[in-house]
């Protein structure tokens, strides 16, 4: 596989929403873009009664922004552009009124935390060690904090972002509620994800969206508030520390 893709399957009522970079699963805007849009055309879907979020190939669930693009942003308004295709992201996921089952198979860095703390549910197997780096490059976690900490707690995501360098194993994911269950295998959470998506598709669908509803209580903010930490990160990425930073990945 070398070129990115996003893709849209459905299974026994269940859709399948797989991404892919050859970087690492990291997301550039045209593949956030299509994200949005995938997870969006599946919400409305009738054939689909629950959402299962995965990534390609057997390695890194998701490496997080693309530095790649982010090296090439020359203003603050083109930088807000670009951390707004995590938000849309974020709030398609909490809009979305089918529940979402992730499905997290190895690292997960930065944005790729924020989307598995986006998900309802989240499932991974023991190598799905997380990270959040973004003050490494002069940045930091704005857009993707307020779902962690709605997940994690606060003083939790105040850890990993201080300790920026720091891998967190997947045990500790769980432990802190971003994981519901760790396997051993992908091919046992292969097994699990398959199963429980299957099973949540036969429950009675409105009773699905309104849980998903209390599920997300207190987030209506968030269609203004995500914005407000895109344009923050927007702005930082043009500090000299992390051009400079950067530079190192080019």
């Amino acid at each position: 596989m070398e070129n990115p893709y996003v893709t849209l399957k459905i299974e026994n009522n269940v859709g399948y929403i797989e991404f892919f970079h050859p970087n690492k699963n990291s997301m550039p805007s045209e593949v956030l873009n299509e994200l949005e849009q995938s997870i969006v055309s599946a919400g409305s879907n009738d054939e689909i009664r629950v959402i299962v979020l995965k990534s390609g190939g057997d390695r890194t669930f998701c490496a997080g922004a693309s530095f790649k693009e982010l090296i090439l942003i020359e203003d603050a308004e083109t930088g807000k552009d670009f951390f707004m295709g995590f938000a849309n992201v974020l709030n398609a996921m909490r809009n979305c009124p089918k529940l979402i089952v992730g499905r997290v198979q190895g690292k997960a860095v930065g944005g790729g935390v924020g989307l598995a703390a986006a998900t309802d549910y989240c499932l991974a197997t023991k190598y799905a060690s997380i990270k959040l780096s973004e003050l490494t490059i002069g940045i930091g976690p704005f857009v993707i904090e307020p779902v962690v900490s709605r997940k994690i707690g606060s003083a939790c995501l105040s850890q990993m972002t201080i300790n920026a360098e720091t891998f967190f194993s997947a045990d500790f994911g769980r432990e802190k509620g971003l994981f519901g269950e760790v396997f051993d295998t992908t091919e046992a959470l292969d097994e699990a994800v398959k199963s429980l998506a299957e099973k949540l598709a036969t429950y009675n669908p409105d009773a699905l969206k309104e849980m998903k509803i209390v599920f997300w209580k207190g987030t209506e903010n968030w269609s203004t508030l995500l914005p407000e930490r895109a344009e923050i990160s927007g702005k930082l990425v043009l500090s000299k520390f992390t051009k400079k930073t950067l530079e190192r990945f080019r």
